[in-house]
């Protein structure tokens, strides 16, 4: 998986609550285990009419958020089921963060997992930052050294466990940090009777 340091870009405004796994990608599109393919699915309901075509006035579907590498939304972004999708097709679609004042706990472990940074910030901070990014021209910037986002006007800090911050800086998934003790796995399995059976 990618590092991730700074995130600086454009960000689209989605001002919902309780937004689950099954809005971010419902479950007729759950037709693959690899984790890219789903971005043209984000958000399906909303970002169709009932005759299947594109809403012009979904957030996602107008042309000046087209760049958008910041999803900001409301709060309880991700409850529902645990899919390991919704997050794969927010990614998919090219975003890096999402900011919201509160996430579901599967929801945001999912993201650590793949690089998809998930910011915490308080209700007040992310509804001046919405009405901040209602101007599409507007750069936001998301640290994660500093645990810091800023924008014109804006300043605010966020928190996060600082051993996912070392694998998000790193770029180390679960099995980057199995292979980090690489050589005691090999140490172990040199040393196991050789009747018993490989772990390799």
């Amino acid at each position: 998986m990618e590092s991730v340091d700074l995130i600086e870009g454009q960000a689209a405004p989605l001002p919902r609550a309780n937004v689950d796994t099954d809005q971010i990608i419902p479950k007729q599109w759950l037709k693959s285990v690899k984790r890219t393919g789903f971005g043209p699915y984000l958000f399906w309901d909303w970002a169709h009419d009932s005759e299947g075509e594109l809403d012009p006035e979904f957030v996602l579907n107008r042309p000046e958020y087209a760049d958008a590498v910041i999803l900001i939304s409301g709060p309880n972004f991700g409850s529902g089921s645990s899919r390991e999708h919704a997050p794969w097709a927010i990614e998919d679609r090219g975003f890096r963060a999402v900011i919201a004042p509160s996430f579901a706990d599967i929801f945001r472990s999912n993201c650590h997992k793949i690089g998809l940074l998930p910011v915490v910030l308080t209700e007040d901070e992310v509804n001046d930052l919405t009405e901040i990014v209602g101007d599409p021209s507007v750069t936001v910037a998301v640290d994660l050294a500093s645990q810091r986002v800023t924008a014109p006007g804006f300043e605010a800090s966020f928190a996060i466990e600082p051993f996912v911050k070392h694998c998000l800086q790193n770029g180390l998934d679960h099995v980057a940090l199995t292979l980090q003790h690489d050589a005691d796995v090999e140490t172990y399995e040199s040393s196991r009777r050789a009747f018993k059976p490989s772990l390799a």
